[in-house]
């Protein structure tokens, strides 16, 4: 029996273009651009000669404070994305507007924690002297890289389910513990003040 390869097949449909699997990339990039701002952001703080402050805001007793209270707040609105993340996930029940609450907490969260951020790296740098403080350092990198993934891999197509829930996972325990190891600290150390 010969076949014909110029044949017409029959009897097998031609590949449908929206099921094929997507490539590698689409989670390698994103990946990468973690890595690299990671990288980029404790590199800078290593080797940049911290200046001791880089702001104060009237109404705070210290930079410290100011960070702390500034902490906090993006911590809450991370908690309020995590519920709203659960809500739009079917694993809560909660309004229709749930996707724009998740969105816009998260958006609040980021913009509140950059200034803390800008002043850790510029005031402080990177540093290692304790356990707490190296954990704040290596997580603090490690959330604005991760956080970078997550907002790439939102405009891919075709995730599996499960991506969005972990890398978001992962920038929120990120988040919670650089909190718990400064916000949290300082409260305990200096307390409860402006």
């Amino acid at each position: 029996m010969t076949v014909d390869p110029n044949a017409a097949t029959q009897g097998f449909p031609s590949p449908d273009p929206s099921h094929r699997r997507p490539r590698a990339t689409r989670y390698l990039v994103p990946a990468l651009v973690a890595g690299a701002v990671a990288v980029v952001l404790g590199v800078y703080g290593k080797v940049h000669d911290p200046q001791g402050t880089t702001f104060n805001l009237a109404g705070f007793n210290s930079t410290g404070a100011v960070k702390s209270w500034l902490a906090t707040v993006a911590i809450g609105f991370a908690v309020v994305q995590f519920v709203s993340a659960l809500m739009m996930y079917g694993k809560l029940p909660g309004p229709s507007w749930s996707s724009v609450l998740h969105r816009w907490s998260g958006r609040i969260a980021f913009l509140v924690a950059v200034p803390v951020a800008v002043h850790c790296l510029y005031a402080l740098g990177y540093q290692t002297y304790e356990p707490r403080v190296l954990w704040h350092s290596l997580l603090g990198c490690f959330f604005f890289g991760a956080f970078s993934a997550k907002m790439l891999l939102l405009r891919s197509e075709r995730l599996p389910g499960w991506m969005l829930p972990v890398v978001g996972g992962l920038v929120f325990a990120a988040l919670t513990v650089v909190w718990l190891t400064s916000a949290l600290w300082f409260f305990r150390t200096f307390g409860v003040t402006a």
